[in-house]
């Protein structure tokens, strides 16, 4: 069964960056897309990018130029960079996989932009 694991989440200025990071095991093969999803405090779940095993992407308007998405096939490994954050960027970032008919889901890391 595929785990995801997250990591990168944290405390940040307005305008500063991060790099959310999302590891994932067990049977990594069976994985078609994945993506990245945030809930805003107080707001439902929103979709913010997803990339596909083909390196087909697809952003959120709300971050588009500003957030990138990416997969290290080698390291089984997806992360999200995240520049000029704003504090409207503020949620619970969710690593998500497309495994076969499964969506897997992190635990979820905080990101949070303050000055």
């Amino acid at each position: 069964q595929v785990k995801l694991v997250e990591s990168g989440g944290g405390l940040v200025q307005p305008g500063g960056s991060l790099r959310l990071s999302c590891a994932h095991s067990g049977s990594p093969n069976s994985i078609w897309m994945m993506g990245w999803y945030r809930l805003p405090p107080g707001q439902q779940r929103e979709l913010v990018a997803t990339i596909t095993t083909g390196g087909f992407t697809n952003y959120a308007n709300s971050v588009k130029g500003r957030f990138t998405i990416s997969r290290d096939n080698a390291k089984n490994t997806m992360y999200l960079q995240m520049n000029s954050l704003k504090p409207e960027d503020t949620a619970v970032y969710y690593c998500n996989a497309q495994a076969g008919s499964d969506a897997l889901w992190g635990q979820g890391t905080q990101v949070t932009v303050s000055s």
